[in-house]
């Protein structure tokens, strides 16, 4: 079939509208008519060139929803008219990742930016003019239509609006479990949150229900410091020396329990910044990204060693999709985890550029296209 979806031809470049064709669903796949799709940072790192991917051109965009349209031969458990979120780390479920809980380390995740599927690298499903075109993730949810292996696809109640639990499939578990999972935030702990975007916005959320007493929020953006006080945080600051000595001043001089990097472009210096701000035993957590040639981060060894102190990476949150986003959809069910409001502004697929203007320029805590 065909679909319209938003390209990258080179790096460093910008997305382009294009007519693409769109192959059938095969075994262990569905094709889904999008309903919404997250604008993530990730997707302008490709735009960028900041995160390499295995082929040119490529379909943008791995977090959204919407509804199934066609389903593969022997796929079972599957129908037309589901309702999906997307993740944009495939679980299967087997490998000895999966096995263990860790289903954002699945195997699969080895191919997430080959853009072809995980066990053929020479198997697209997106063409134009004959030429294969990647899929971000294996998903390209900057396309009207898409053809998915079913391990990204988790059902949802189809009484809950699409449009909002697009966010599910990256960003919110992103925040969220970096505080809950990652950083293990534990009631009546002060945490710093350090880039309060479309990531930073939901550890907030996830610091403040895991109990924490204080939480400092980092943005030299007001309006991203205002919207971080509207979804739990208690203090927000301009810039990390003065959330140091603000989380020092209420722990006796000894510093944050934790602090969480989701700047948009991270760099060793941030990460440093958040080292300097943990108490002894303290957890800096990072889930920013940067570039992927960037290398060094100036900590002290012995500051790492005798202050007992933790620097753990953190992908998805440490979330496992198909369990928690069932649960953030419940939390969101009982009011207690906010998605409608973390939607800034919506765009059409052909204002995919200009989304990304504003995220840039800090206006948005999340921007979706709306198909």
């Amino acid at each position: 079939m065909k679909t319209r979806g938003a390209i990258i031809r080179q790096a460093p470049g910008t997305y382009e509208v294009a007519d693409l064709d769109l192959d059938e669903p095969r075994r262990g796949e569905i094709t889904v008519r999008m309903v919404a799709a997250g604008l993530c940072h990730s997707d302008d790192h490709i735009a960028s060139g900041d995160h390499a991917v295995g082929s040119y051109p490529i379909c943008g965009g791995h977090e959204g929803a919407g509804v199934v349209v066609a389903v593969g031969p022997e796929t079972h458990g599957w129908a037309e008219g589901d309702h999906v979120v997307f993740s944009f780390l495939a679980a299967c479920g087997r490998c000895r990742w999966c096995a263990q809980g860790l289903q954002n380390l699945c195997d699969r995740g080895a191919a997430i930016m080959g853009g072809t599927r995980p066990d053929d690298p020479t198997s697209f499903r997106l063409s134009l003019d004959g030429v294969d075109v990647a899929q971000t993730c294996g998903l390209s949810t900057f396309s009207e239509y898409t053809t998915v292996s079913t391990d990204s696809a988790v059902k949802v109640d189809p009484e809950l609006p699409l449009e909002v639990l697009c966010l599910l499939g990256c960003g919110v578990g992103t925040g969220w479990g970096a505080a809950v999972n990652s950083a293990e935030v534990y009631p009546g702990h002060t945490v710093i949150i350090q880039g309060i975007g479309g990531i930073g916005i939901n550890a907030v959320q996830g610091a403040a229900h895991a109990g924490a007493a204080r939480i400092i929020a980092v943005d030299p953006v007001e309006f991203k410091r205002d919207s971080a006080l509207a979804f739990g945080a208690t203090h927000a600051v301009a810039g990390m020396d003065e959330a140091t000595e603000l989380a020092r001043s209420f722990t006796n001089g000894q510093g944050a329990d934790s602090a969480i990097v989701t700047v948009g472009v991270t760099t060793g210096e941030h990460i440093a910044q958040a080292f300097s701000a943990i108490r002894k035993a303290g957890t800096c957590v990072v889930t920013g990204l940067g570039s992927m040639t960037d290398v060094g981060i100036p900590i002290s060894p012995m500051e790492l060693t005798l202050y007992q102190k933790r620097l753990q990476g953190s992908l998805y949150g440490s979330c496992a999709p198909t369990a928690d986003i069932p649960w953030m959809i419940e939390l969101y069910r009982a009011g207690k985890l906010k998605l409608d409001e973390l939607i800034t502004r919506t765009y059409t697929l052909d204002e995919v550029n200009q989304g990304f203007v504003d995220m840039r320029e800090g206006r948005n805590l999340r921007g979706v296209i709306r198909f």
